[in-house]
């Protein structure tokens, strides 16, 4: 094989390779920031694309995705001059890859110092307890002006949390005491108040079962005065049936003198110390006298009957 076929083929072996080797594939999340000649080109999107060799080169890969960057701790002083440390969290999305590469040498840092000094800024305008309580104003202010600082970087703030917030030692002591002075403080009221609970509810039991007896005893005296009142109403009936009965079968003089003695002598065997004697006692004696005799005779003349 000659000598110049050789280094031909070598020749367009190496063009191949330079040629192969200025293909680029960008990903959906990406962005190319090309250079030609040293000035800015164009912005590549997904895709392929070719890079012309020695004369342009990809100046910077930008990544579409939302970034996040949590940073050290900051010093700041409150308004009523008290130094704690806070760190904060920045989530940004870069918006405009060309702005990005040339609006500021190392964004991340330029945020970062950005950051502190905006937050000690604000910081600088709250007391402590406004600075421990007022964590979504800080966020919300700290976003609006790095957002607008960093719009000609083409970079979008798109979320700021203030991580923690650290005071001194001798006011998170005085804190923590305040705090438990406070806890103590709440559950000597709820014992309070569980007290003055359950007194109230024992005063109101104790009523309710004082009207309960109450009622009971009215109720019953009720019933004890309305059984009392139909067992006298029974009784008169009872009498007033046997006089209507004895009325109406025509009893005669002899009949009631004989229940009038049959009376008498219920009273004689009570136990009754004193007897009241009526004043027609003779008549009544004779009355019964003759009854006797009559009976007397029907015996004889029942007994002679049968002898014969």
């Amino acid at each position: 094989m000659p000598t110049a076929l050789i280094i031909l083929i070598i020749i367009f072996a190496v063009i191949a390779i330079i040629l192969i080797s200025g293909i680029r594939v960008v990903n959906q999340t990406t962005k190319y920031v090309v250079e030609r000649m040293g000035a800015y080109h164009k912005t590549w999107g997904v895709g392929i694309h070719w890079l012309i060799p020695f004369i342009d080169r990809v100046a910077t890969v930008v990544t579409l995705k939302e970034q996040v960057k949590d940073f050290d701790p900051q010093a700041v002083i409150t308004k009523d001059n008290v130094t704690m440390q806070i760190d904060t969290i920045v989530f940004f999305q870069v918006t405009d890859p060309k702005l990005y590469a040339y609006g500021v040498d190392n964004p991340i840092f330029a945020i970062e110092s950005l950051s502190a000094t905006t937050l000690r800024n604000i910081i600088g305008e709250l007391d402590l307890d406004a600075t421990l309580t007022s964590r979504d104003i800080i966020n919300e202010k700290m976003r609006q002006i790095l957002d607008e600082a960093t719009d000609p970087w083409g970079i979008k703030v798109t979320r700021v949390e203030v991580k923690n917030i650290i005071p001194p030692k001798d006011i998170r002591e005085a804190m923590e005491k305040q705090m438990r002075a406070e806890r103590e403080r709440r559950q000597t009221i709820l014992i309070a108040e569980g007290e003055k609970r359950a007194q109230i509810l024992q005063a109101e039991g104790f009523s309710e079962s004082t009207v309960l007896r109450a009622e009971a005893a009215k109720r019953e005296a009720i019933l004890k005065a309305e059984a009392e009142a139909e067992a006298i109403f029974k009784t008169k009936e009872a009498e007033a049936l046997g006089i209507k009965l004895i009325k109406e079968a025509a009893a005669d003089d002899a009949v009631l003198k004989i229940k009038a003695f049959e009376a008498l002598a219920k009273v004689a065997d009570g136990q009754s110390t004193k007897i009241i004697v009526p004043s027609n006692l003779a008549d009544l004696a004779g009355t019964v006298t003759a009854l006797a005799e009559v009976a007397q005779t029907k015996t004889t003349k029942k007994n002679t009957s049968n002898n014969q």
